[in-house]
């Protein structure tokens, strides 16, 4: 498999108050009383559900669909849901001022695009607009704006091709 890294698709811009919301952790994604999921295809369902004012995300989002969030995105425990409900809805990727380094190996070994974006803000692109991600350059575009952030490296954009960790290490084997 290999996968396109020109990725095309709808932006979830999670803020509030006009600002990204920073320090969504796993928890928030995905809630631990979901835990005894084990079919990825479940999972989705639950994503966001405890993030006020997105708790009707697995209801709205559509496949294809990105995501852009503040500082810290996913902190805190490596819960695996937390990068697996993301996939189960066909949501492409999710982008970020900065990640929690657990979520983003986590995200990186499931061949789950994740691209830290430090100078987005919430105003940057408007909610729900097509945009445009680069992932081997590290941009982000949406009509005239264009935003750098911090292409995938190497070894997460094999990772991100093969499909996943197992999938790249069988094609080194």
């Amino acid at each position: 498999m290999i996968r396109e890294t020109l990725l095309s698709g709808r932006l979830w811009v999670l803020q509030s108050d006009g600002r990204l919301l920073d320090d969504i952790d796993t928890d928030m994604i995905y809630h631990n009383e979901h835990l005894a999921v084990t079919e990825v295809s479940e999972m989705g369902k639950h994503a966001l559900g405890n993030l006020e004012g997105y708790r009707d995300f697995a209801e709205k989002v559509e496949r294809g669909d990105m995501v852009l969030a503040g500082k810290n995105f996913g902190a805190g425990s490596s819960r695996q849901h937390a990068v697996d409900c993301f996939i189960s809805l066909g949501v492409q990727a999710v982008l970020a001022r900065s990640f929690g380094a657990i979520y983003k190996r986590n995200a990186i070994n499931s061949g789950f695009p994740v691209m830290e974006v430090p100078e987005a803000t919430a105003d940057t692109f408007e909610h729900l607009n097509e945009v445009e991600v680069d992932l081997k350059r590290g941009l982000v575009s949406c009509g005239d704006t264009t935003l750098g952030g911090v292409p995938l490296s190497e070894v997460a954009m094999d990772i991100y091709r093969a499909g996943g960790l197992f999938e790249y290490a069988e094609r080194m084997s």
